[in-house]
Order: structure tokens, then sequence, then C-alpha cells
């Protein structure tokens, strides 16, 4: 039944040209043209100024109408392939143009044309940010909002609509340092006006994003010790960023507390929510094997792709600069930054940002009733730069900015909507247990051992980035993950963060101290032992853990101590964690945390990392959440199950019961 527009309290405005920001894009083409013409020897402008004008609004005429079509059509491609096409489209505008008007412009061939589309981006870019408007999005929601209107999608209502934004990897403390030194201006703005309120939450074990979305999405992330954890008893390592594995989460967890659920969108997230509509997102990765009408915002401008290859060049270059300049000044502790890690980079901190930021746009545009996007180029960063080195920061202020964007946008959705943004986990930062002892944790388990081997050291989160998990999505293709069957293995070790799982794997019961201490003697003692290493966990006989330290023992049933706590610099619910974790069927026989030093705030990673999460100690299992003040927080959330219950309630409070159906 279709609802007479004064039927509704909510008026928003429509998106219409501004005169000012398109007459400055408009010039700034201009100018692109006129340099690009001057650098490339087979791209000739005639008439001067009056030729490029000319040019530049035929190009723009074409980009009007054309982009958006191609956009609109239900091609059977992945997103990649769209990538590539909307590039190749950009220089067939430049082309035709060349082609109509002859006496205006020539261009001798196809890729002289690709090369104009190309430095013409360039320049635009520079020109725009230089001179400080920009009329992009308002493109994009004019665009989106036609794109609904003719799909039959768009959704009017009265209820507030619930936008979650999660900066993947920022903890509490480093957002208020960001908000009160200048790299999050959007967010301190917020703050400082009234209109969102700081928080603060304490993740489970283990602090990473896939224990932490499972229970945010999902409403249960019970038995997810790790980013990776084998299951003894079928030999499998199970993995949180792949496709297979990460559906195989959703399946066991996803019942009646998804957040997204009826009529939800999931933008950039290891897991769905049960939403309707995804993009980038790993448990539904057969949605971007083809066509997916998400991306449509960000292609309906054919300037879009070839911006971001620009602004994609630019970071990538920017961080072999900035890691040029750590070695120089032989800034410690420095993470390896080399091989592909700048093109992962560039596209998380762009691409992935710029597509993810589109599809929040179109998904406002549609009123739906809830959305959730993960930016994790932040995170990234900050793994191999350090929590709040200047590039670090930079990523952020970028996600503030893009955040500002959003904001700006809800004054013309087709209903209310409230942002909050949030942390799933933060980081802590130290030079990696490699990097301290000259060998890894896998080295320290392998000698100690009275036989066998161990396999090689399987790292956790940030091993197979985000970048990675994105890519396969968008080209429709998926890599064959190497040791998935560890049946045949001795031993397995894996690091997530600070976090090690040590897997006796001739016994596919999970091993009690006893147990291990009779197949290796020293096994336990080196690690419990060893200076960088806190607390090591295993279950005894009697079917009780204990966490041992080198100068003492915790028993978790009863809180009885033996000697100096092992627990004493970690978290007061660093106890109810493990407790928890012990009760997980797919525990490790040995479960490992790094040492946390709580005046230099610095652990270790038992991977390659020098900002790290996954394990207890630090900044790492303090998140935040920022919302408007009028969606009350209790005083204490601990875990991630409770961050669940706490977002759904939210929007009962805002939208009724869940399900139920809207105006």
């Amino acid at each position: 039944m279709t609802t007479p527009d004064d039927a509704f309290a909510w008026n928003p405005q429509r998106p219409r040209i501004r005169l000012l920001p398109f007459l400055a894009s408009w010039a700034a083409s201009v100018v692109a043209l006129n340099v690009a013409a001057v650098v490339l020897p087979g791209v000739q402008l005639y008439d001067g100024i009056l030729g490029s004008i000319i040019a530049v609004s035929v190009i723009g005429v074409l980009n009007a109408v054309l982009g958006p079509l191609v956009a609109a059509l239900r091609l059977p491609f992945s997103v990649a392939i769209d990538f590539i096409l909307s590039l190749l489209l950009s220089a067939v505008f430049v082309q035709l143009t060349a082609e109509a008007l002859p006496e205006v412009l020539r261009v001798d061939s196809f890729g002289w044309a690709f090369a104009a589309a190309l430095i013409m981006s360039a320049v635009h870019t520079v020109v725009v940010v230089v001179v400080g408007v920009n009329d992009d999005d308002g493109w994009a929601l004019r665009t989106s909002s036609r794109i609904v209107r003719r799909r039959g999608d768009l959704a009017r209502s009265d209820d507030p609509g619930l936008i979650f934004l999660e900066i993947d990897g920022l903890a509490y403390s480093i957002l208020q340092r960001a908000m009160r030194d200048g790299s999050a201006p959007t967010m301190a703005k917020w703050v400082a006006d009234g209109d969102h309120v700081l928080s603060e939450w304490e993740t489970d074990l283990s602090s990473q994003t896939g224990a932490s979305q499972a229970g945010i999405l999902l409403g249960s992330n019970a038995d997810i010790p790790a980013f990776r954890w084998v299951e003894k008893e079928t030999g499998r390592l199970m993995t949180c960023s792949a496709p297979g594995d990460c559906a195989e989460i959703e399946r066991r967890h996803l019942h009646d507390r998804g957040l997204l659920q009826h009529g939800g969108a999931s933008r950039g997230n290891l897991l769905s929510g049960g939403a309707d509509a995804c993009i980038l997102t790993v448990s539904r990765f057969d949605a971007d094997k083809k066509a997916n009408p998400g991306y449509r915002s960000f292609f309906s401008s054919v300037s879009n792709t070839t911006n971001v290859l620009v602004l994609f060049v630019w970071e990538v270059l920017l961080e072999i600069s900035a890691a040029s300049r750590q070695r120089r000044r032989d800034v410690r502790p420095r993470g390896h930054r080399g091989g592909k890690y700048p093109l992962v980079r560039g596209a998380l901190c762009v691409i992935v940002r710029e597509l993810i930021l589109y599809g929040v746009l179109q998904d406002m545009m549609a009123g739906r009733p809830v959305l959730y996007a993960t930016f994790s180029s932040y995170d990234e960063v900050a793994h191999h730069s350090g929590l709040e080195r200047a590039d670090t920061m930079e990523a952020l202020r970028k996600l503030d900015q893009a955040f500002a964007r959003i904001d700006a946008a809800r004054t013309y959705a087709p209903r209310p909507y409230r942002i909050v943004v949030l942390s799933d986990h933060g980081q802590t930062q130290g030079a990696t247990f490699l990097q301290r002892n000259g060998y890894g944790l896998d080295e320290l388990v392998r000698r100690s051992l009275s036989g066998g081997d161990v396999a090689g050291m399987l790292g956790g989160d940030e091993n197979d980035s985000a970048v990675s998990r994105a890519a396969r999505e968008a080209t429709g293709t998926t890599k064959k993950r190497a040791k998935n069957d560890v049946s045949g293995e001795d031993v397995v070790v894996l690091g997530s963060g600070n976090l090690g799982l040590v897997y006796l794997m001739h016994d596919k019961h999970r091993l009690t101290r006893e147990e291990i201490d009779a197949q290796h003697p020293a096994l336990l003692e080196a690690l419990r032992t060893h200076p960088h290493v806190g607390w090591v966990m295993v279950r005894t006989a009697a079917g009780r853990a204990v966490v041992l330290g080198g100068s003492g023992t915790r028993h978790l049933a009863d809180g009885r101590i033996e000697g100096d706590d092992p627990l004493e610099h970690f978290s007061p619910h660093a106890a109810d964690h493990l407790r928890r974790t012990d009760g997980f069927g797919n525990a490790p026989d040995i479960l490992v945390g790094s040492f946390y030093d709580p005046v230099l705030e610095e652990g270790c990673a038992f991977e390659e990392l020098i900002s790290f999460h996954g394990g207890l100690g630090g900044p790492q299992t303090r998140p935040f959440i920022l919302h408007p003040p009028d969606l009350e927080v209790p005083e204490e959330i601990i875990g991630a199950e409770h961050v669940n219950a706490l977002l759904r309630g939210w929007r009962e409070q805002l939208q009724g019961p869940v399900g139920a159906p809207t105006a």
C-alpha cells in the first residue's frame, strides 16, 4: 500500500545539485584536461580554453547519462570485473568525445585516452582537495535515490534507523587521545555538542574480529577460542577469514539473535548477522561472485573508479615513504612493511573503504532499518606502523571524514537515522616474540618436545588480511587454504596476536596437565618460565583448569592462588574469560598468553605484528561504543554477546519488536 508523503512526520530533503561545488568540480575538470593535453603527446586540445570547456562538458554528459545506465544493468560480473569495465568506460568517454568533436579534441589511440582519463582524475582530485569543495556525495545520493525508486526498494518510515559503523581494532583510550589531538574531529564534535557519548566495553578471550563479530552480529561466540583453531576430532583447521568457515560459524551460531535480521544490510564484515543485503561479507561469499546491486551507487559515476585508482597509488607511495622514514630513524618496535603490504594498505585505505562507504549511502537512501559496516584500514595500518604513529592516525582521520559524509547524508534519507560508532577490540603494542628472542613460539615448543615435530607456525587474524578476503570475494575466486587438514601433524602451534594455541594431535581428546607432563615432561615448564610468556592454561585430570605462571599457579575453579598470581597484571575479569574459554570444546591442549607490562603498556605477539590483539593485556581488550545519549548503556559491558543484546535492545527501542511491520 502506498502511503502519502504527508502521512510521515519525517520529511527528508531532496539531494539536489549544489551550484558552487558543481562549478568548482567542473572547473577542476577543465584544468585537468588541459594538464593531460600538455603531458601526453597523444592528446591534443584545440581552441584553447573554449575547446577544453566544450570537451569537458561532453565527457560530463556521457558520464551522467551512460554511467548510471551501465551501473543499473544486472550484468553477471563480480565487482572486480565491474571495476575494470568502469575504468575502461572512462577512457571510452574520452575517446567518444574526441571522435564526436575532432576540431576540439584529438586522441591518437585508446591507450592515450585511458592515460588521459587517469591524469584527468589525478589532477581533478588534487584541485578539488586544494579548493575544498566537492559534490561526489551529492551525485551518489541522487543516483542512489533514483536506483532504489526504480527497483521499488524505497522504505519510508518515521521510525529511526540505526547505522553501526565499526572501526576495526581501535581502542577506547586511543580514540580518546585522537579526539583530543585532532585526528578524529567529526567524532570529537559529536561528543562536544552532546550528540554522542563515549562508552567503554571489555572483549571476551580472544579479543579479535572473529570472536567479537560473532558475538555482536550473531549473538553468540561460544567455542571460538581464537582467530584460528583446530577441531581435534576431525583434524580440521578453522579460520575466521575463510568463506566456508565463516559460513559454518554463522550456521552454528545464528538463530534468533542476529543483529541485522529483518531488513538489515552487512557491509565489509566477516559475518552477515542475518542481513538481507551484503557486500564484502565473508560468510556470504557467493553474493559477490555475481552482480550485486549493493555496488551500484559507486559504479554509477565512472569517475569514481579512476579517482579511487589514483588515490590507491598515492596511498601505496605514502606507505613506502613512511616505511623508509621509520627505517632511517630506527623507530622501534618496527614491523615488516615490505612485500605485498603496501598494496594491501592501499586497497584497504582507499578501495575497500570507498566501496563500503558508497554501499552505506545507498542503504540509507533505501531506508533500510539497520546496517552494520566494518572499516578495517586503521587496524591494518596499526599492525605494521604502530598504535599511534603518524600514518596510523592519518588512516583514522580519513575514516572520520567518511563518517562526516555519512552524517551529512542523513538529511536526505527517507527515514531518520541514528549513528553508532564502535570497535570490536583494540590493540596492544610491543616488539614481537620472535624479535625479542630470535625464535618463535613454535620453535620454543619444538625444543621442549620429547618426540614428534611441530607444524609450521600459523599466524592469526591479519596474516590473512581483510583485503585478501575482499579480493577473493570481489573476484569470485577462492584459493584453497594450505594445511586446513592438520590431522596428520604431531603438534600444531597457532598464533592469534599475543594468544598462542598448542594442539598435541596424537590424541583426539584434549590432554590434561598430567598427560602432557607424561608425554613431554619439559614442555609446560619451558612455557611457564619463559620471560616473555605471562601465563599458560591447561586442564587437570580432575577436570579443573589451572593457570600456570613463572612463579605461581591460579586455580580457576575456586580462585585459589599458590605463589604469585600469573594474572596479576591483567584485567580483573581475566580469570572469568579463561574459565569460559576452558569450557569450549575446541579449547587447545595448552593455551598460552604473552607477558604484559602495565607500566610500558606492552606485550608481545606470537605472530609478526608490532601492534596486536587476540589475547589479554592492555588496550586490546578495551574497545568503545560512541552512541547517542538517549541510547543508554549499563555501567559495565563484558563480552561481545552483551554488546549484541544492547544493540538489539536499542533497535527495539527505536523500531519496536524486530520483525514487526513498519509504516
